[in-house]
């Protein structure tokens, strides 16, 4: 029973690796778009997709705390999905973007135990899924905001 439980660990990882580049989220925003004022476009320097955002910090409960881990985020607009880590596990979902709103999907993840601090980064991020978001991107910097007010800022990596 042990070594099937190795084996369905490495399956999932060996998924969630091969699946991470295929990752993301679709949608018409392009920065610079030229979006009209009201539209509900953010007009900036980078556009939310196809760029890895590395989460740094996050409002959950009026309480903001650094992101632990290597928690990130990456929209695909090709395929529509998001992937990425959320602290301590890889996650990929659905994801629509357009007109300053992401909606994501139903999360897959992997399974892992981590320490409490990733843990706590990764409930936070968790609760972002099947739901809608508002997004702001000001040159650098993704502000994701739910509906349940939680808050995550990212800065696009290198």
């Amino acid at each position: 029973m042990y070594r099937q439980k190795q084996r369905q660990q490495r399956l999932i990882m060996t998924a969630a690796v091969a699946l991470l580049p295929l990752a993301a989220a679709c949608g018409g925003e392009q920065a610079g778009s030229g979006g009209q004022a009201g539209s509900g476009e953010v007009s900036a320097e980078r556009p939310v997709t196809d760029v890895r955002w590395n989460i740094d910090r996050v409002t959950a409960d009026g309480t903001t705390r650094r992101a632990q881990g290597e928690a990130h985020l990456t929209f695909d607009k090709k395929t529509g999905k998001v992937g990425g880590r959320l602290g301590c596990n890889h996650v990929n979902a659905t994801a629509t973007v357009r007109d300053g709103h992401i909606t994501l999907g139903r999360p897959s993840t992997t399974r892992m135990m981590c320490d409490a601090s990733l843990m706590k980064t990764e409930k936070a991020l968790l609760g972002l899924f099947n739901s809608t978001l508002n997004y702001r991107v000001d040159q650098e910097t993704l502000t994701l905001t739910s509906q349940n007010a939680t808050i995550v800022r990212a800065v696009a990596a290198e």
